[in-house]
C-alpha cells in the first residue's frame, strides 16, 4: 500500500462552492477512484489550504492515475473543482495538487513491541 498526501490552496472566493460540491461528491467520480485502487481518501481544510490523504492499493500507480484522468465523469467534475483551487508553484508538471513527502509514520505495533 502507498500512502499519499497532497496539498493545494482553496481560492477564498470559491470556498462555499467547493464545500458544497464536496458535500455530495458525484458517485461516478467516487467509482473512478475506487476502480483506480484508491482507498481511505479524505480532504481536510485549514484556512485556505486543502490537505488530501489517500491510500493506493494497486500495482500500477501511473496506469491507475491515467484511468482517473481519462474518466469522462471525473473530467466534468474537475471543470467545477479546478477553478476553486490555486495550485502551488512546486506542484510538478501536469499536476494540480502538490504531493508531500512522508517524513514519519506510526506503524501498528508488533507482538514483540513493548509499551
Amino acid at each position: 500500500m502507498k500512502r499519499i498526501a497532497q496539498t493545494i490552496r482553496l481560492r477564498p472566493e470559491h470556498r462555499e462552492e467547493y464545500l458544497r460540491l464536496h458535500s455530495a461528491v458525484w458517485s461516478g467520480v467516487e467509482a473512478a477512484l475506487l476502480r483506480a485502487n484508491i482507498r481511505n481518501y479524505s480532504i481536510y481544510l485549514h484556512g485556505d489550504v486543502l490537505f488530501a490523504y489517500m491510500e493506493y492499493i494497486g500495482d500500477d500507480f501511473e496506469a491507475d492515475m491515467a484511468s482517473i484522468e481519462a474518466d469522462p465523469e471525473t473530467q466534468r467534475w474537475w471543470k467545477h473543482t479546478d477553478p476553486c483551487q490555486e495550485p502551488f508553484p512546486d506542484r510538478g508538471e501536469g499536476r494540480q495538487w502538490t504531493e508531500l513527502p512522508e517524513v514519519w509514520h506510526l506503524s501498528a505495533p508488533t507482538d514483540d513491541a513493548t509499551a
